[in-house]
């Protein structure tokens, strides 16, 4: 090879990882297209990352080195800030500060690597009051920034569907006040199974809403999926902000057919997709072991079998954007 050809191949190589550094610069202000997640040019785009755990039990994952990392070796276009409101050691309803603070962290390493972020209330009870304050503020800080996705529950479980639509409505008028552009995401009843329901009675009079649908490929099989294609179907748009592909416990055995199949199925509709967790738990769903330093730089030999995976799917899937 000739000393011009190297130089084009250098350009061509510079010039690939430099749109794939500006993603959010490349791709902009997101909006809802009927149910089509699409970017400034209204073109679609698939979002596709990792979540990272409780944000009261994994504290120590909740860095701006950390989000880096997963931007360039996981090859994520998003990452997700799961702030934990009642359980683990340093809850929100607790320590609201240390929260705010944690989540932050993500928020500013998003913007940073210039990625998308989910804001992601993670609770499975209705906590209106706290809600509405903590996205109130944090809307008011951050709403500027096309980088930002808000989901304001993240599994509802027991609540009915109009007990999550008012609360949802509650939270949405007060993000909107602050922030009118930015996509907010509505979870359903039964852990964001129950998608049935609100494609029958959805929140209306906001712009660039979405309903999230959970998935754990080892025990939530077709049925899941059907049900998902008929709510998208009549309007409703969907995104994926949790999954995995062990059972929904988070542990048991990986199932990377049915897995797979999921993948497929997300692919061929345009969906984004989220995987759980960046924590380091004895369980199958976490994708790091003990070794995992605090702020990436992870070696193979850091990661278990949901972490390799995992960043494997999303080297592969990521290259199209």
């Amino acid at each position: 090879m000739n000393f011009k050809s190297k130089i084009i191949l250098l350009l061509l190589a510079l010039s690939c990882s430099l749109v794939n550094a500006q993603f959010v610069k490349k791709h902009g202000q997101l909006s809802v297209k009927g149910t089509q997640l699409v970017d400034k040019n209204q073109n679609p785009i698939v979002l596709r990352g990792v979540s990272l755990g409780w944000h009261s039990i994994w504290p120590r994952f909740y860095t701006e080195k950390t989000v880096a990392w997963l931007k360039k070796d996981f090859d994520c276009t998003i990452v997700r800030a799961a702030m934990g409101i009642e359980i683990g050691e340093h809850p929100y309803m607790k320590e609201p500060d240390f929260s705010k603070d944690k989540i932050e962290s993500v928020i500013k390493g998003a913007i940073k690597s210039d990625i998308y972020v989910i804001i992601d209330w993670h609770s499975h009870n209705i906590n209106l009051k706290e809600a509405k304050e903590y996205f109130e503020e944090i809307s008011k800080k951050y709403g500027k920034y096309p980088n930002v996705i808000y989901e304001v529950f993240n599994e509802p479980d027991y609540e009915t569907w109009p007990e999550v639509k008012a609360y949802s409505e509650e939270v949405i008028k007060v993000i909107r006040a602050n922030d009118p552009d930015n996509i907010i995401l509505v979870g359903s009843p039964k852990w964001d199974q129950d998608v049935n329901l609100p494609a029958a009675d959805p929140i209306k009079g906001y712009d660039n809403l979405m309903y999230t649908m959970h998935f754990y490929a080892a025990t939530h099989q077709k049925e899941l999926r059907d049900r998902t294609d008929e709510a998208i179907k009549s309007g409703l748009p969907i995104f994926i902000s949790e999954s995995a592909g062990m059972e929904a416990t988070g542990d048991g055995s990986m199932n990377y057919k049915a897995w797979q199949e999921y993948i497929d199925w997300m692919e061929a509709r345009k969906l984004s997709w989220i995987v759980w967790s960046v924590s380091d738990k004895d369980e199958t769903c976490s994708m790091l072991k003990k070794s995992a330093d605090s702020e990436g730089n992870w070696k193979d030999e850091d990661l278990k079998e949901s972490g390799l995976k995992t960043r494997e799917f999303l080297k592969k899937y990521n290259k199209t954007n």
